[in-house]
């Protein structure tokens, strides 16, 4: 069924999306600002079913570190050629738009799109996820597909291969010759194989967190983790942030309770693991979210500093990722070098 968005909903659209980024995805402000005054609403919110199965469609993102375009503001129109050397590609105009990843700002992405393309609920990831190689079409291997980037002054890279090393390999080099950020576009797929190959329904279910989490906005934290449809792990103090020895991108977060409780978070570019006094609780790709006790700022992972006061939270995983073990490999904690991270049953 066709949902609308309405301009007032994008606040709560935002806020969703933010949870969903499990401390990644980075922040949806420059988006919402982007997006808020455009001439776009209201919305069209279309699922696969609602199409053509044969209707061509394209995934749009920013990829690399998205903290960059606080200080680099990107154009109006960032992804207007690389459409182009998609559809030169493919030979054929896509219709419709979906998500690389429906979480953070890349939640958002499409609906610049808005304007004369259809807004498909679906996307690749479920969640904030830090790789290319992590996307879902990849991780099933189905052909035919095109990825397109930016490497800067006006260059564009485009990789035709199913190999998500390749893609991933390539498009990260590209991104570092573009200074760190840029916006990346997938082709050659249609509406009809989201129905397969994507996690669907996630800007509804951003939707619904958003609304959850405004309307718990004064209510007791842990009755906001039953709304939001999660299960509270823990609050209590950072006391500690600690970079691995091993990892220039990982670090461990200590977290104390005033009952005497360890915590410990696992992150990388989003959160991975949460740990109870050594014992695992949550693991990739469960959603951990991490919200400042007294703001209620939902915080990605270099905004939980040292002496703040936090709660932590798990959401479901995507079922998508969960359906085989094949998918699963792609998501767990070992796809990031962490082994020996699996909850306790």
């Amino acid at each position: 069924m066709v949902r609308t968005l309405e301009q007032a909903q994008l606040t709560e659209l935002a806020r969703g999306f933010s949870l969903l980024g499990s401390g990644g995805g980075g922040s949806t402000d420059l988006l919402e600002l982007m997006i808020a005054d455009a001439p776009l609403w209201p919305i069209d919110l279309y699922a696969p079913d609602d199409l053509d199965p044969d209707t061509p469609c394209l995934a749009a993102a920013y990829v690399g570190s998205t903290y960059l375009l606080t200080e680099r503001i990107p154009d109006l129109d960032p992804f207007v050629s690389l459409i182009a050397a998609a559809e030169r590609w493919t030979g054929v105009r896509a219709e419709a738009v979906c998500s690389l990843e429906a979480a953070g700002m890349n939640g958002l992405t499409p609906l610049l799109l808005a304007a004369d393309r259809r807004i498909v609920d679906a996307d690749f990831m479920g969640r904030a996820l830090p790789r290319v190689d992590q996307v879902s079409l990849f991780a099933d291997r189905v052909p035919g597909t095109v990825t397109v980037c930016s490497s800067g002054a006006d260059g564009i890279v485009l990789v035709a291969t199913d190999r998500a090393a390749d893609v991933e390999h390539v498009v990260r080099s590209a991104v570092v010759q573009a200074g760190g950020v840029g916006p990346l576009v997938i082709a050659g797929f249609t509406v009809g194989e989201l129905r397969e190959h994507a996690i669907l329904g996630n800007h509804s279910r951003a939707l619904e967190l958003g609304a959850a989490f405004e309307a718990a906005a004064t209510a007791p934290l842990s009755e906001l983790a039953v709304r939001l449809g999660g299960r509270m792990l823990g609050t209590g103090r950072v006391t500690g942030v600690e970079a691995s020895p091993t990892d220039p991108h990982a670090s461990t977060i200590e977290i104390s309770d005033d009952r005497g409780e360890i915590f410990r978070i696992i992150g990388r570019s989003e959160f991975l693991a949460f740990m109870r006094n050594g014992v695992v609780e949550a693991a990739t790709p469960e959603i951990i979210v991490t919200i400042d006790s007294i703001s209620r700022d939902v915080l990605l992972v270099d905004g939980v500093t040292f002496s703040r006061h936090v709660a932590v939270i798990a959401l479901p995983a995507p079922a998508w990722w969960m359906s085989t073990p094949e998918r699963l490999r792609h998501v767990a904690p070992a796809a990031f070098g962490l082994d020996g991270l699996v909850p306790a049953a």
